[in-house]
């Protein structure tokens, strides 16, 4: 393979429809690179932005990729297409709310369960 085939142009697509990128990446980068990448570039007027890449979940080709993973691991067929640009899709899961974490443990304290026969 030359090196113009070991790098795929990527780019982001927020859950509101703004993109970042698209910019090029080797075909050996890991997906947690990438979240890494976009935590960087992650647009400053946005709210509820991710903090760490355990907030961010990506998902290519119709499938969650794993921090694990390389990009080239995840090409999907359709990435052949010379001078294409791969689109992924960013979830930002929101970190749990801690009152409601509270209100959960002492739901579960506070319960009493009496079985008359």
């Amino acid at each position: 393979m030359s090196g113009v085939q070991d790098q795929l142009e990527i780019k982001f697509r927020l859950i509101d429809g703004t993109d970042i990128g698209p910019k090029s990446y080797p075909a050996a980068t890991s997906v947690a690179t990438l979240k890494e990448s976009i935590l960087a570039q992650w647009p400053k007027d946005k709210e509820n932005g991710p903090r760490t890449i355990k907030d961010v979940m990506l998902l290519g080709a119709g499938k969650i990729l794993e921090n694990n993973r390389t990009v080239g691991d995840c090409r999907s067929p359709f990435c052949a297409i010379p001078g294409g640009v791969t689109t992924m899709l960013v979830v930002v899961q929101p970190p749990p709310l801690e009152k409601e974490e509270k209100a959960l443990n002492n739901s579960k304290q506070n319960k009493c369960v009496c079985v008359i026969l």
